[in-house]
């Protein structure tokens, strides 16, 4: 097949890439963007998309399952669920999700090449595609290859145990689960097969779920849990699996299926990254504040360049990066890039921590969800509002909240510390009523002592 040659290469076609392909081409560059799958990568294809999906299909489950037994009066009779079903409706989404991302890259003029692309040296690409080997010449390469599921040696993926791509595809509910990783990935996909019947348990290493956040955040995640049955094993190794039963060296697991979410690595060496002998940060690649590799003309974006592994954060690096190829003035400044938990109940965070904070320097203050009209009249009142903030201007520097739905107010908190607002400005806005926003104005008073609902 016949050589191609353009301005900007993007291997990888998931959030970061097509949003770098869909804006180079509205900017007038001659854009090739190469996957071998539909795009939108692990996030639209076998990640965020699917498990929200499957999340959903299961709180849903779960309320009618239990609606009887709470005290608003409704009764029901054995609500069932057939898996395949809701799967053949998450995988519609998925297609949705694939046809309107491929409908705007051929909209911006950039053409998409299915297949499987490695360097052969800084300009040049391979691209092993179905009707053939194709090569590609270009200016600037993007580096937007994604992560994939870390694998233990002693439990590699195949047959009951699975990764979260193959656990979000299962046709019928397992009777048990065994999660390995305490973390986001395997506290939201065993939360959901809990509320779909599955008796899971939680299998984590360290001495606590979400280690990365503090106790208070992730104390109304672990009462939820107990009262769905699930059972957590903190500081606790898996060891193997086999007919059944999952070894740990606390004992031993009854679990038909095992799901595996101990981490994600970099998908660099598919590529051949290693070949370009690029600057490191250990298996990430390493890049300056306009994304740019040690190598000139070639970028990274996204996951290979390390934490946090945000579908949000590659779109943005990757709509920065197409500016910057073309000759804006453009640099990565974010002050905070907001992360979700959607376990039950969700946990955002944005910006710093208090922990991250010098002693003596902030102000923390919280507001709880039970003195909340709105989250009172949705029976959920775990959780809180949490604002961190310089004792000595009052400038937001941290955002963190807990609680059914908070995913939601993740804008308005990021927003907020990136305009530099202080606890005044937060303060000072109206907030509707009834809402689990209101949290965040009061948390704000009380942070000035002029808390009015508490």
């Amino acid at each position: 097949m016949s050589d191609l040659e353009c301005k900007l290469l993007i291997i990888g076609a998931g959030p970061g890439g097509y949003v770098c392909a869909i804006r180079a081409g509205q900017l007038g560059l001659d854009t090739i963007i190469v996957d071998p799958q539909a795009p939108g990568g692990t996030c639209l294809n076998v990640g965020c998309i699917p498990s929200k999906a499957l999340i959903h299909a299961a709180d849903e489950f779960h309320k009618m399952a239990y609606a009887s037994r709470g005290p608003l009066g409704i009764s029901n009779d054995n609500p069932s669920i057939d898996l395949a079903k809701t799967v053949v409706w998450k995988d519609g989404i998925v297609k949705r999700l694939n046809d309107g991302v491929s409908g705007l890259i051929k909209k911006a003029k950039t053409k998409l090449v299915v297949g499987e692309a490695r360097f052969i040296d800084g300009k040049n690409v391979s691209v092993r595609t179905p009707d053939g080997e194709r090569n590609i010449r270009a200016q600037n390469i993007v580096i937007a290859t994604g992560s994939a599921p870390v694998e233990l040696p002693f439990l590699p993926f195949g047959g009951d145990i699975l990764s979260s791509t193959e656990a979000l595809s299962l046709g019928s509910v397992p009777d048990s689960l065994a999660v390995v990783g305490g973390g986001y990935i395997g506290l939201e996909i065993g939360t959901a097969f809990a509320k779909l019947g599955s008796k899971v348990t939680i299998i984590e290493a360290t001495e606590a779920i979400l280690p990365q956040y503090d106790q208070a955040l992730t104390k109304p995640i672990s009462n939820r849990l107990a009262e769905l049955g699930v059972q957590v094993m903190l500081e606790t190794k898996a060891e193997g699996f086999q007919n059944g039963v999952l070894t740990t060296d606390q004992g031993e697991v009854v679990a038909e299926k095992v799901l595996v979410t101990v981490g994600r690595r970099p998908r660099t060496s598919e590529v051949g990254v290693k070949d370009l002998m690029l600057t490191m940060d250990d298996d990430f690649i390493r890049v300056n504040d306009c994304c740019q590799t040690s190598m000139k003309g070639i970028y990274a974006i996204g996951d290979v360049t390390g934490e946090p592994m945000l579908a949000h954060r590659a779109m943005a690096q990757g709509e920065m990066v197409a500016e910057h190829v073309a000759g804006h003035k453009v640099a990565w400044d974010k002050r905070c890039i907001p992360a979700v938990c959607f376990t039950d109940p969700e946990i955002v965070i944005c910006g710093l921590l208090p922990s991250e904070v010098k002693p003596n320097t902030a102000l923390v203050s919280e507001f709880p969800f039970a003195a909340n009209g709105r989250a009172m009249t949705t029976e959920r009142e775990d959780g809180f509002v949490r604002i961190v903030a310089r004792k000595e201007d009052h400038a937001v520097i941290g955002i963190q909240a807990v609680g059914v739905g908070v995913s939601e107010l993740s804008a308005a908190f990021s927003l907020a510390i990136e305009m530099g607002a202080t606890l005044e400005d937060i303060a000072a806005t109206v907030h509707a009523h009834p809402t689990q926003s209101e949290g965040f104005q009061e948390a704000a008073l009380r942070a000035l002592g002029k808390a009015l609902h508490i």
